[in-house]
């Protein structure tokens, strides 16, 4: 690792971000963030011309091709803490654009998993948000961004759903999930079901940092998430990432193509 500049904003002296270990010359402006480094790669030949660019901690990121144009995509790990690292390195880099491609445990009955859920905003159950500004403030995506990604996955012929994901800093308890020794208290345990009835979509563990931090900074986001789990029918399978991943892209190639309208 190269000599760190600054405790205030740590980047080397070749302009690397100390987490991300990118320049501003290796990021695109349009970003697509998924939490799981495994999921860079299936994001990644969705590309043209895809090369890996860095690997560190849980950062792993790929560039590529959309349109002709540069496009990044980076990994962040689990949860809100690390997405608002990734974002403020890469924004300091000169992204403009965030979408996230996620997965998600449904709690209404009537999805499916392998189904896709494109949010249009975001209960803010996280944490890490609440750092940027105050919990009444809305969680919401770009509508350009969001109007992409709906008229992306109508084109490929995908089953999904828009509304309200609920983003949580906790995978077990926070989620309405026992932990050890059936551990469940009494807020955890009726949250599904308040959500529920508030028509709320599923949950997820990223997407209300990603809309707070955009709309706090003046960048544009969007999410779409792939249906892994169904919280009501007790179902698991683990699909939809490849079809999320093609929606995605083609979102960022008719927002590359609406611009140069412009």
């Amino acid at each position: 690792m190269e000599k760190i500049l600054s405790a205030k904003r740590p980047t080397t002296e070749k302009g690397r971000m100390y987490h991300v270990r990118v320049s501003s010359e290796e990021v695109g402006k349009y970003v697509i963030l998924a939490g799981d480094p495994e999921r860079i790669k299936v994001i990644a030949d969705q590309l043209d011309n895809p090369y890996k660019v860095s690997e560190h901690r849980e950062f792993t990121i790929y560039n590529g091709f959309v349109e002709k144009e540069l496009v990044t995509a980076c990994s962040t790990g689990i949860g809100g803490p690390a997405t608002t690292i990734a974002m403020e390195e890469l924004a300091f880099c000169g992204a403009k654009s965030f979408i996230r491609i996620g997965s998600c445990g449904a709690i209404q009955e009537y999805i499916r998993p392998g189904e896709l859920i494109i949010a249009n905003a975001a209960v803010r159950l996280d944490g890490a948000s609440k750092a940027y500004i105050f919990p009444e403030y809305p969680a919401v995506a770009s509508y350009n961004i969001l109007h992409a990604l709906l008229q992306a996955a109508k084109s490929l012929s995908c089953k999904y759903y828009t509304g309200l994901v609920a983003s949580t800093d906790s995978f077990y308890v926070g989620q309405s999930r026992p932990g050890v020794n059936d551990y469940l208290p009494y807020p955890a345990a009726e949250l599904i079901n308040t959500l529920r009835r508030a028509n709320t979509l599923c949950f997820e563990m990223e997407t209300a940092t990603l809309f707070t931090l955009a709309n706090v900074y003046g960048l544009q986001s969007g999410c779409i998430l792939a249906v892994f789990a169904n919280r009501i029918t007790n179902e698991f399978e683990k699909k939809g990432e490849s079809e999320a991943a093609k929606v995605c892209v083609e979102a960022i190639r008719r927002l590359i193509r609406e611009r140069g309208k412009g």
